[in-house]
C-alpha cells in the first residue's frame, strides 16, 4: 500500500530524511520508532504530499507522491503531531469544517460526524467549545477530523504525546479497531511500549536513516540473550558513576546514563551485576535500585546506536 524509495529531505544544511526504503502491506500497521529530531514528521510530511523531497520517490496505493498528488490525497487521512483544531468551534462545528474539506456535505457529512463522534468517545461533548477539551480530547478529535472521509490509508504522527494514561489507552485501542476494518496505519512513536503493543513490522530511525527494519521477534533476534541492568542512584550524583570504568567491564556492550540511572545492555546480567555494584561503590556512587529488563526494542536501539530512545 505504500512504497518508499530511497526517501532523501534536506534543509540547507540539515539531512532530515536520509535515503529512505521501505514497504507498509495493505491492512499492516507500521511503526516508525526513534527519538525526537529522528526524521518520523518529515517523513509523514513527504508522504502526506505536503512537502517535496530532495531526491527518491513514494507511492500510495500506486499512486505517485510526485506524480499524482491530489490521488495520494483521497486515499489517505493524516493526524499531525500538532493539533490542528480551532479552539472556538465546537467540536462537531470542528469536524463540519474539515468534513466539507473534504468534500462532505448534507446528510452524509451528518451521519460521518455523529458515528465518528461516537466512535472516539466525544458525542457527549460535541456542542462544547474545543478550548474546553482536555489534551486527551483534543488528540481525540484531531484523531476524529482524519478519518471523516473514510481513508484507506492513516497517517498517525506522535497522536499520544502530551496526554494522561487513561487517553494514551482510548486512542492505541481506537487505532487497533481502526486496523481491525482494513485501515493501513503507518505509526510514529518515539514510546518503544506503543511500537511494541500495535505494530506488525517496525522501522527504527535515527538521524533521518532507518537503521533497523523488521517484526519485533526479528528485530530481538539482533540482541539475542542481552538484557538490559538499570541501576538507579540516589539523588545526589557527587561523584558521577564512573561510565568509562563501567564500559570497559568484560560482558558490557553498552551502557550510558540518563540523569540518576545507569543502562546497561549485556548478554550477562547475573555475573556482571556484582561487578557493577562494586565500581559503583568503589567511586562512592550510591545505588538505590537495580532492574533487569528482558531484551525489548529499546535494547535494539541501544545496541545500534549507542544511545537511549528517548536521547
Amino acid at each position: 500500500m505504500i512504497r518508499v524509495q530511497n526517501l532523501t529531505k534536506r534543509f540547507d544544511h540539515l539531512t532530515a530524511v536520509d535515503d529512505l526504503t521501505f514497504e507498509v502491506r495493505a491492512g499492516e500497521i507500521f511503526s516508525l520508532l526513534g527519538p525526537n529530531g529522528a526524521g518520523k514528521t518529515t517523513t509523514i510530511s513527504i508522504l502526506a504530499t505536503l512537502l517535496l523531497p530532495t531526491s527518491g520517490e513514494a507511492w500510495i496505493g500506486g499512486y505517485s507522491i510526485l506524480k499524482h498528488p491530489l490521488e495520494v490525497r483521497r486515499l489517505i487521512g493524516v493526524v499531525p503531531q500538532e493539533i490542528a483544531l480551532y479552539q472556538d468551534l465546537s467540536g462537531y462545528e470542528n469536524l463540519w469544517f474539515w468534513g466539507q474539506m473534504y468534500g462532505l456535505k448534507g446528510r452524509e457529512l451528518r451521519q460521518r460526524i455523529h458515528s465518528t463522534l461516537e466512535q472516539v468517545g466525544l458525542s457527549e461533548k460535541a456542542d462544547h467549545k474545543v478550548r474546553t477539551y482536555s489534551g486527551g480530547m483534543k488528540r481525540r478529535l484531531n484523531l476524529a477530523a482524519g478519518l471523516l472521509h473514510r481513508p484507506q490509508v492513516l497517517f498517525l504522527d506522535e497522536p499520544t504525546v502530551g496526554i494522561d494514561p487513561q487517553s494514551r489507552r482510548a486512542i492505541l485501542d481506537f487505532v487497533k479497531s481502526l486496523n481491525r476494518e482494513g485501515i493501513t496505519i503507518l505509526y510514529t512513536t518515539h514510546y518503544m511500549e506503543e511500537a511494541q503493543e500495535l505494530s506488525h513490522r517496525v522501522g527504527i530511525m535515527d538521524h533521518g536513516r532507518l537503521i533497523a527494519l523488521g517484526t519485533q521477534s526479528e528485530l530481538l533476534q539482533q540482541v539475542g540473550e542481552y538484557d538490559t541492568l538499570i541501576l538507579t542512584f540516589e539523588d545526589d550524583l557527587n561523584p558521577q558513576p564512573p561510565l568509562e570504568a563501567l564500559q570497559r567491564l568484560p560482558g558490557v556492550i553498552n551502557a550510558i546514563q540518563e540523569d540518576r540511572r545507569l543502562k546497561v545492555l549485556t548478554r550477562t546480567s547475573g555475573e556482571i551485576l556484582p561487578h557493577l555494584i562494586a565500581v559503583c561503590l568503589e567511586h562512592g556512587v550510591r545505588i538505590r535500585g537495580v532492574e533487569i529488563i528482558e531484551p525489548n526494542l529499546e535494547a535494539v536501539f541501544l545496541k545500534l546506536t549507542g544511545r537511549a530512545l528517548r536521547d
